[in-house]
């Protein structure tokens, strides 16, 4: 839709037109004051909704502007879209705070495609399903009904904004990975309860580690402590909770988490010295880049086969999905011999310094 001459138009981030005036409730995720080369203040502002996210400055009157509002409020907003340095920003000529009652956080926020209560249900199925009690006794009792780390992990996200960085990314990741595992489990020499308890495990901390009631930022602990310790701290509090929870299989699952970002440069403990550790990292590591590239491809706006440059991944990426392919999701495959598998060449990543607090580092999606 063209609106016509200074009419204002209400859409959501990802409808955001270059050269267009935008009216809108986003959520603002930032709010700072900055000083620029003539040595006049603007505002740096982010905007949130379940669609997305677009930096904005204010140029005129940046003082009063951001007198108007604060970080995590939803903001009634006006303005209009440029386009810098490739991509969209709006420059704000009026922004305001609307009272509580006003909106629904949800709206702001993005969400998994999956209910949060069936992803939870799902994953009890799979902890009853384990073999080994002692395990499937430890798990039922962290992700008890009606307890405050069930309640939490249902609805956390995954990262910040790497990977799954939306509510019920947690779970939905943990799900995901589960499904390979159990493949996994059943292909090699893999104790199937074990691995299960690294995957279920490995995030938990995130549940504290990150603060999602308005946006996606990191919380004290998160910042100080680290998901990673976390973690283990809700595990020994757990183990310690139950009657003679066998000290051999407590210092296994303690790996598994302590280990699961496979290198010490991606802020990892301890590197994974058992086989059910060196798959986690692996299937890990395969979920979170598998659906950075797959979020990646959905919003992107360029036309054709490939992707605007990522520099998350420090390529362009190539657009094409498996359902264009004759056989891959448009009907049935023709019959033909299967070649060899050939054994892939894993090749060791390159590692970059950073915070193991953030989702920055070379490909380090955890």
């Amino acid at each position: 839709m063209v609106p016509k001459e200074g009419e204002l138009l209400k859409v959501k981030i990802n409808e955001l037109k270059e050269k267009r005036p935008v009216e809108g409730n986003f959520l603002a995720t930032k709010r700072e004051i900055a000083v620029g080369k003539t040595g006049k203040p603007y505002l740096m502002a982010r905007l949130m909704d379940a669609t997305g996210e677009v930096e904005c400055r204010g140029w005129e009157n940046a003082e009063v502007l951001a007198d108007c509002f604060a970080k995590d409020d939803v903001c009634r907003v006006k303005g209009f879209v440029v386009s810098y340095q490739g991509k969209l920003q709006v420059n704000i000529s009026q922004i305001a705070s609307l009272p509580e009652g006003e909106y629904d956080l949800r709206d702001y926020l993005p969400s998994s495609k999956y209910d949060p209560n069936d992803m939870i249900v799902e994953l009890d199925a799979v902890i009853a399903g384990l073999p080994d009690p002692d395990v499937r006794r430890l798990l039922q009792s962290i992700l008890k009904e009606g307890g405050e780390i069930r309640n939490l992990y249902k609805i956390a996200p995954a990262a910040k904004s790497m990977h799954h960085p939306y509510i019920g990314g947690l779970i939905e990741h943990v799900l995901s990975i589960t499904k390979v595992a159990d493949f996994v489990a059943g292909h090699y020499k893999v104790s199937k309860s074990m691995l299960m308890a690294g995957v279920i495990l490995h995030d938990i901390g995130k549940i504290y580690e990150l603060s999602y009631r308005r946006g996606f930022d990191y919380t004290d602990h998160g910042k100080l402590i680290g998901h990673i310790t976390i973690g283990a701290e809700i595990l020994d509090k757990a183990a310690r909770n139950l009657d003679s929870f066998p000290d051999e299989k407590l210092m296994e699952i303690k790996h598994l988490i302590l280990s699961h970002h496979g290198i010490y440069e991606y802020g990892s403990p301890k590197r994974p010295k058992t086989v059910e550790a060196i798959v986690l990292s692996f299937l890990d590591d395969m979920d979170a880049k598998i659906n950075a590239v797959e979020t990646l491809i959905e919003n992107d706006l360029n036309e054709g086969n490939w992707t605007a440059y990522s520099r998350m991944f420090e390529r362009f990426i190539y657009k094409k999905r498996p359902d264009m392919y004759e056989g891959e999701g448009g009907g049935p495959a023709p019959e033909q011999e299967p070649e060899p598998v050939k054994a892939p060449v894993i090749e060791s990543p390159k590692a970059k310094e950073g915070d193991s607090n953030s989702d920055k580092g070379d490909l380090n999606l955890f």
